[in-house]
């Protein structure tokens, strides 16, 4: 198998590509991508026939940043009859390895979501069909059924690694907006949290008491999910914050300029949302953590127009580099989260003994 599809935020594509190349090459496997505009996924071709395989044995899926989901192509499905969609997706599995699960997915876009209600309509049989042709040990199987509906007539059958993948059948968490949250950037936070700290670790790095900036906090979004996990903040913002946060006692405003801030010691938590140059912020969060004044951050990085994918590598590159040279044993991990829109959100913490 050659071709691997990896989703992606509609109209990100030449991103995704452009990361999937250096990537893929950096791991040892080579190709190249197609990618449509607005398609909200792409096409990894592989050189070698083994060349899809190849990619999702060797790169890390959470070291993409642009990308959702991926999963290894198995056939490729078109003009299927729509009395009979089943029957041609089952025997395309026939000589698949084991798996267990099956996943129906579409595009994030206007048109994919138009699909819901057929994959709906279609996962319980299509389970079970599938369940006669799992192995016997289905539920610990490596692979993950999953199918990429274009159309309702037109899609790509695959498997997705269990254990190189989002978690998540479509590369994302379905949150709800908190009623009592003040923005919905409050919902950016949360998702960092599921996406960029592995689940065993969570309870280990966010614990109450705990001490905590944000810095571009007005109206409290960020500041919102820092209190309701009972940390303790100061948020930084010559804006008003939300009245019902600061009556929580958890909240301490200070109308000052965050590039300009500095803690009087050492906080638990960095957090920062601010609409800047990226190459700026990233900076602050350079100076933060080479200092010492926190020991977990979370930034995000507003992205250019163009060429994004090369910009985001630049400044990720520079940071390794500062925190290289200051000595500190970290991990960063980056994603285009389903709640950003154009940035990249950051998260830089100690290594993991």
């Amino acid at each position: 198998m050659q071709q691997v599809l990896v989703t992606c935020r509609a109209g990100l594509e030449s991103d995704i590509a452009a990361e999937l190349q250096t990537k893929s090459a950096a791991v040892g496997v080579h190709g190249f991508v197609r990618a449509q505009a607005g398609d909200g996924y792409v096409i990894f071709e592989g050189y070698q026939p083994d060349g899809g395989e190849l990619l999702v044995q060797r790169l890390r899926f959470a070291d993409l940043i642009f990308a959702r989901q991926w999963l290894l192509v198995i056939a490729h499905l078109q003009a299927l009859p729509p009395g009979d969609r089943i029957t041609p997706i089952v025997q395309a599995y026939a000589d698949a390895p084991a798996f267990g699960d099956c996943w129906l997915t579409f595009p994030d876009t206007n048109e994919g979501k138009g699909l819901s209600r057929l994959t709906t309509k279609l996962e319980k049989p299509l389970g079970g069909a599938l369940k006669k042709i799992q192995g016997k040990n289905a539920d610990n199987a490596p692979w993950i059924a999953h199918v990429f509906f274009v159309t309702g007539d037109d899609m790509w059958v695959g498997i997705t690694p269990r254990k190189n993948a989002a978690p998540w059948a479509t590369g994302f968490p379905r949150l709800r907006q908190p009623p009592s949250a003040p923005s919905r950037s409050t919902l950016k936070l949360e998702e960092a949290w599921l996406q960029l700290i592995p689940e065993h670790l969570r309870s280990v790095y966010i614990k109450p008491f705990q001490k905590a900036v944000d810095l571009g906090a007005a109206p409290g979004g960020w500041t919102w999910q820092l209190v309701h996990r009972g940390l303790q903040v100061v948020a930084i913002d010559n804006g008003p914050m939300d009245k019902m946060l600061m009556d929580s006692g958890q909240v301490t405003h200070l109308r000052e300029d965050a590039f300009h801030y500095k803690p009087s010691r050492q906080v638990d938590w960095l957090v920062c949302d601010m609409v800047e140059k990226p190459a700026r912020v990233a900076e602050l969060m350079e100076r933060w953590l080479t200092k010492g004044w926190c020991r977990f951050a979370i930034f995000n990085l507003k992205l250019p127009m163009k060429k994004r994918w090369q910009e985001v590598d630049l400044i990720l590159t520079r940071v390794r580099q500062e925190l290289d040279a200051a000595g500190i044993e970290y991990r960063l991990a980056a994603r285009q989260l389903y709640h950003d829109r154009e940035e990249i959100t950051v998260f830089v913490g100690p290594k993991e003994s």
